[in-house]
């Protein structure tokens, strides 16, 4: 039996698409091992959001080869996609496969293994936007106790930074049928959080007739039973709806947590990004959220030093930021995509400014984080238990994306349990349990 390891850059799309990969090579016989182990077949799914992910990418495939010069190293996804030539030139590399062909991976392997040539091959076809997702059946559960479900790929708003549109192509919407089946067999399968998730997610089915994310997501409610939840990841504030809010308010299977991405919080700087929004718009959005849905949770991403980015673009970002209710904040440096509009802009921020403002907002993201923990002091919450971590002590998330931990005698991993906030000890939220549900 050939042993295949895989390894995974970026981001939560790529890593869905590894585990579907994963479930093939299984069903096709193959030995999955940790990256880390000497294998036969190694896959890299590569990044290319930023030049750090290219070089760290290329740094994994690098290793791979090194680990065994016998193996078979194939270098996959958004960095084989836009600059296939680059990987292929890597020593070791035998394919390289871009996201249009990634999920016939296994077949690709198994074409190169009978073709005598033995040459590296480049697989790497532009993104066509007929090829719909198909849904992947699990046939058991894997780590993790929340499953992510890819509804959505592709992305078409060009902001000028972004590599995105051009590694992952146009927007392709999974049926809706086809994502209700793919949720009922993970709930079959034990889980109870699943999170939708895609490139472009509040863009669902702009490609499919008459409908969008609010209607698929009423659709999986009034389908799919049990107890469980569905979390959103990352909306595009215009495309945070009255009726996504109201559902939110109205059902409890979705979660109180909303990722809405930033950017910048300079109107200027929005513009040059081709956001198609304004800081009033987002500080209204955020502030009318927060009062029809008390507790609710806000990440953000933000980005600092883009082409044009001045000391006072920067103070309105972070004067935005410190107005705002958020908990999480991703915190950025941009980088430079060959091909991309925001590449020619001048004059550009140097690496120094860049630190010196992701360190400033990395500290105000803790402080927003701390000040969030200690508001929910005292409330009692439904913690999804995700894993044990040794002497009776076990650790899950809330709702709104609170990791909690609690002490139990018994073994409640993956089970919904009502837990107390009490306190926050060396940087861990601790609760006392109250009831287990289920």
């Amino acid at each position: 039996m050939k042993k295949v390891a895989f390894h995974t850059l970026g981001c939560k799309v790529n890593q869905v698409e590894t585990e579907q990969l994963k479930e093939e090579f299984n069903n096709r016989g193959y030995s999955i091992v940790d990256f880390n182990e000497e294998a036969d077949i190694y896959v890299i799914n590569t990044c290319t959001v930023t030049h750090v992910s290219d070089r760290k990418s290329r740094a994994v495939i690098r290793r791979a080869a090194r680990k065994n010069p016998d193996a078979l190293v194939i270098a996959a996804g958004c960095l084989a996609q836009v600059d296939a030539e680059q990987l292929a030139a890597i020593k070791g590399v035998n394919l390289v496969v871009g996201n249009q062909d990634k999920d016939k991976i296994v077949d690709l392997i198994e074409n190169y293994d009978n073709d005598t040539a033995k040459k590296t091959k480049i697989i790497a076809e532009a993104i066509d936007r007929n090829k719909k997702l198909v849904p992947v059946m699990y046939s058991q559960k894997h780590r993790r106790t929340r499953a992510f479900v890819k509804i959505q790929d592709g992305c078409e708003s060009f902001c000028s930074y972004c590599i995105v549109p051009f590694s992952r192509g146009p927007i392709r919407s999974k049926l809706p049928d086809d994502v209700v089946k793919e949720i009922n067999q993970l709930i079959l399968l034990g889980y109870r959080e699943i999170v939708l998730t895609g490139i472009h997610t509040g863009f669902y089915g702009k490609d499919l007739d008459n409908w969008n994310l609010i209607k698929l997501l009423k659709y999986i409610f009034s389908l799919v039973k049990g107890d469980y939840r569905i979390r959103l990841s990352s909306v595009e504030p215009l495309e945070i709806t009255e009726e996504l809010i109201d559902l939110m308010v109205e059902d409890r299977k979705l979660c109180r947590h909303l990722h809405i991405p930033l950017q910048s919080g300079s109107n200027k700087i929005l513009k040059a990004m081709n956001r198609r929004y304004n800081r009033e718009y987002y500080y209204d959005l955020i502030t009318s959220i927060a009062k029809k849905i008390p507790g609710i949770a806000f990440a953000a991403d933000v980005m600092v030093g883009f082409p044009l980015e001045e000391d006072e673009d920067f103070q309105d970002t972070f004067d935005l930021l410190n107005e705002l209710p958020i908990f999480d904040l991703h915190v950025f440096k941009y980088s430079p995509r060959p091909g991309t509009k925001a590449a020619l802009y001048r004059p550009v921020v140097s690496e120094r400014q860049k630190h010196e403002r992701s360190d400033k907002l990395l500290q105000l993201a803790a402080e927003k984080h701390e000040h969030f923990i200690k508001g929910m002091l005292g409330r009692e919450f439904l913690v999804l238990i995700e894993r044990n971590l040794g002497l009776d002590i076990y650790t899950g998330l809330t709702d709104n994306y609170i990791e909690v931990q609690c002490t139990s005698d018994q073994d409640i991993t993956g089970t919904f349990t009502r837990i107390s906030i009490n306190k926050v000890e060396n940087s861990n939220v601790i609760g006392k349990l109250i009831q287990c549900n289920s």
